[in-house]
């Protein structure tokens, strides 16, 4: 075993590899930069070494180096899957806790992947070849869907959508576009390419049969120097929002024996036929239906971020696993030995806003709280920022129980005690989703989110929480003090006329009902309810604004105080996060339709469309490419003055070099 490892990776995944090496008696290495000088995962490493970035491989190996480390584990996203970088270990005669760069270069190009899936007898997705550089041009792509090129085709015209574009590089979801109209292929294309370079600075793609109402389901291999190659059970991972994964459990509710049998024998088999060493994962995609119709989707070189379930329900330690095969020890299990018990599930907590198109939110975390007894996997603690630099996954929550039912039903209060206040998280929308009866039948395919839309949504906040607010933020009567009065006086004792209004997650609150019957208790407000029932409001305080968690919902009120001459400039379409330019559409004096995209940003590597709303007249352009803007920062003013509205770029998400699926 190795005496010092290096984890080239930051966060969640840091932390969760740290905590091995710590049982194991292993020293642990972070790397870090200046965004995560005070990171959970640089405090708890026993050294951290500054970079420039997590990307940089020279400065990552020099790392290494300086800190005396024999092993690099890449953790998942950044390096984890780039064969430049398994080769930069080797030639510095650091061991790499992964694959070969050559088995890795291999099954990180999607159609070469696919040519070893065949020759290994598992079933690939048909769709369109290009030879093994996959060096598609747009038109290529497009005369292929429109019918005008046979070469490398499958099924007559008419069968070529929906199509899927995937990035031939990298995996996560990153550059992935489903496209259902001819008219709509162009601007997925650019967009996919882009968001590919951006990931894996490889912008080729491939061709895909869109397989709808498919499930996702993937093989755990494992695989060691002395020949061995095991898989550990599968995956679920068909609930997904616009291809990036939400839940994931193991086992598959519609998996046997005998299907699970058959899956994990042809993950071996195209392990084996690459030369696979390491942990992996083969993504299969299976009729929803009939999941013994089941298709090779990719490998995953690495870790996934939903191997929890799979060592909870097998009692492995995957990250042991890998750091033990990459010192060359052989597996210490055989086939016979890997049995599943019980049912696991996991929730991955994001720092987004459901109720705003899922935009990324950031902020410091004024409060955090594990459930109790749950495992969490987590880099975030009470006061760490969470920026825009990175994906806004925060943490991970999963279940274990006897059997799926009460595995649902413990993932629920899980998420119910989980505290992560100030960055808006998914957790009440995720409860929302377990909850569906689609999804507590096992009835999941991966546009199941997408269907149900808006019926899947966290509880409005109560009636009397604006009450609760005025209660917590002001608490006894001001006192006669002037500098406590909120009244806008200024220097030279001219004071402007002035309103205070009550500001919460929604806007202003133009009505207060008191709030009767409340009464302080430890931590909070109390509300004796009917029967004497008593509710508990927990009020946790935030600079001059408060936070309330209602029912495990929390929301951010605080009170604000217009002065005389106060105006917001109208007609300013505004940044809803903070993030960088990537695109800038349109130039003062252009007219634009209702819809027309004025300006692209990308923020948590997601890319977000600033739309017209209304047919009007650019009236001015405040931004150009390359610029980095605030939040709130006006970008295009609209002369009728209307509001823009924002959405997911081209049906994208998140998809960072951080976290893939």
């Amino acid at each position: 075993m190795f005496a010092r490892v290096l984890i080239a990776n930051r966060g969640e995944i840091a932390v969760r590899v740290m905590r091995t090496l710590r049982r194991l008696g292993v020293e642990s290495v972070a790397i870090y930069t200046d965004v995560d000088a005070d990171a959970v995962h640089v405090r708890m490493a026993d050294r951290a070494v500054r970079v420039s970035s997590y990307l940089e491989i020279e400065e990552v190996i020099a790392a290494a180096l300086a800190a005396g480390a024999d092993a690099i584990h890449p953790g998942y996203g950044f390096l984890s899957e780039r064969p430049a970088f398994a080769r930069a270990c080797a030639e510095a005669s650091i061991a790499f806790v992964g694959p070969g760069a050559e088995a890795m270069a291999l099954l990180g190009d999607k159609v070469a992947a696919k040519g070893v899936a065949v020759r290994a007898g598992v079933p690939v997705v048909p769709g369109l070849s290009a030879g093994a550089d996959c060096a598609l041009t747009d038109g290529e792509i497009i005369e292929w869907v429109d019918g005008r090129r046979a070469t490398g085709a499958h099924g007559a015209p008419a069968e070529r959508l929906p199509l899927l574009l995937k990035a031939a590089a990298g995996g996560g979801g990153k550059g992935m576009r489903v496209v259902h109209a001819l008219a709509d292929l162009p601007e997925a294309i650019g967009a996919a390419r882009r968001e590919a370079a951006a990931a894996f600075g490889d912008d080729r793609l491939l061709v895909e049969r869109y397989v709808e109402r498919s499930r996702h389901i993937e093989v755990q291999v494992i695989a060691d120097t002395h020949g061995t190659v095991l898989h550990l059970g599968e995956r679920e991972c068909s609930l997904q929002r616009r291809h990036q994964k939400v839940v994931e459990e193991a086992p598959s509710p519609v998996v046997s024996a005998e299907l699970r049998a058959r899956m994990g024998e042809a993950a071996c088999a195209l392990a084996r036929s690459a030369g696979y060493v390491g942990a992996g994962t083969v993504e299969l995609i299976a009729e929803r239906d009939d999941p013994t119709s089941f298709y090779f989707l990719e490998v995953n070189a690495r870790l996934q971020v939903e191997h929890p379930v799979t060592e909870l329900v097998t009692g492995l330690d995957l990250v042991e696993l890998q750091l033990r095969v990459a010192a060359g020890e052989p597996l210490s299990l055989a086939q016979s030995d890997v049995s599943l018990s019980g049912w696991a599930i996991e929730a991955r907590v994001y720092a987004e806003d459901p109720a705003h198109g899922f935009l990324p939110s950031t902020g410091r975390v004024v409060a955090y709280r594990e459930p109790r007894g749950m495992r969490v996997d987590s880099g975030i603690e009470e006061g760490s920022e969470v920026t825009s630099h990175y994906d806004p996954l925060l943490a991970k929550v999963i279940a274990h129980a006897p059997h799926r039912a009460a595995a649902l039903d413990r993932l629920d209060r899980a998420l119910a005690e989980l505290r992560v206040v100030g960055p808006t998280t998914n957790a009440a929308w995720l409860r929302a989703l377990l909850a569906r009866p689609e999804v507590r039948a096992g009835e999941l395919d991966t546009t199941l989110i997408e269907r149900l839309g808006a019926d899947v949504a966290a509880p409005a906040l109560a009636d009397d929480l604006p009450g609760l607010a005025v209660l917590a933020l002001l608490g006894s009567a001001p006192s006669d003090d002037p500098w406590d009065a909120l009244d806008g006086w200024r220097l030279g004792g001219v004071r402007a006329p002035a309103r205070r209004r009550l500001v919460g997650p929604d806007g202003e609150v133009s009505a207060v009902a008191p709030s009767d019957g409340v009464r302080r208790v430890r931590g909070g407000l109390g509300i004796e309810g009917e029967g004497g029932v008593l509710r508990t409001v927990e009020v946790y305080p935030d600079g001059d604004a408060v936070w309330l968690v209602d029912g495990g919902v929390p929301s951010r009120w605080s009170v604000a105080v217009d002065c005389a001459g106060a105006r917001s400039a109208e007609g300013s379409l505004d940044a809803p996060m903070p993030g960088t330019v990537i695109d800038v559409r349109v130039e003062p004096g252009a007219a634009v339709a209702e819809g027309d995209t004025l300006v692209i940003l990308e923020s948590m590597k997601m890319e977000l469309a600033i739309q017209a709303p209304a047919d009007g007249v650019v009236a001015d352009v405040f931004v150009a490419t390359g610029d980095r803007v605030a939040q709130s920062a006006p970008l295009v003013a609209l002369s009728d003055g209307a509001v823009s509205r924002r959405v997911p770029y081209g049906d994208s998400e998140r998809h960072s070099s951080e976290v893939p699926a």
